[in-house]
This record gives structure tokens, sequence and C-alpha cells, in this order.
């Protein structure tokens, strides 16, 4: 399983723990991959490939950050990992309430 990875901010991310796309961002496809706007602190972000889309768009199917990352090829886990971390510091991504669980 990933260990946790520090955002540019600094700040940990714990890639044991659920995630979800925050509701107050929306993702715009682009051949690139996608941007992802957010309605409430007004930041925009570059998810650069189209698998990162995939992976965000699915966290809440996963019990982990982690789990959701074993679906992705070894040579680019670690690059998702960060992107995650940057995304989850940015308030892109968001941790699960206890009790929402992943669905399957």
């Amino acid at each position: 399983m990933p260990s946790p990875s520090a955002a540019p901010d600094g700040t940990a991310f714990d890639a044991t723990r659920p995630y979800r796309l925050n509701p107050s961002v929306a993702l715009r496809p682009e051949p690139f991959g996608a941007l992802a706007y957010h309605f409430g602190n007004r930041r925009l972000s570059f998810l650069k490939a189209p698998e990162l889309v995939d992976l965000v768009r699915g966290l809440d199917r996963h019990p982990s950050a982690g789990a959701a990352l074993a679906e992705v090829p070894d040579a680019r886990r670690e690059a998702f990992l960060r992107a995650l971390a940057s995304l989850a510091a940015a308030d892109m991504i968001v941790p699960q309430r206890s009790g929402t669980g992943a669905r399957r």
C-alpha cells in the first residue's frame, strides 16, 4: 500500500483514508485530462492525464485512496499519489465521512 505522501504545501496525505471528489468541484473534460474548478474557493487545478481523472471520479468506490491507487500501473503510482496529495491540499478531494463507506 502506498505510504503517506506530502502535498506541495507540506501537509501529509493519508492514502489509508477513503476520499471522494469534493461536491463543490466540477470536472471539465479536456484532451489532456480535465480541469477541476472549485466553486467554493475558486481554485482551478489541471488533471494532466485521463487516467487520473478516472481515478479521482472513482475514489468514492474504494475503501481508501491506496486501494484506488492499486489499479494504477506501478510506473505511474507515485506520480498519481503526489497528484492526489495536491488535490487534497487544494480541497478538490475530501475525506469521506464516517458511515458513508465506499460503494461497491
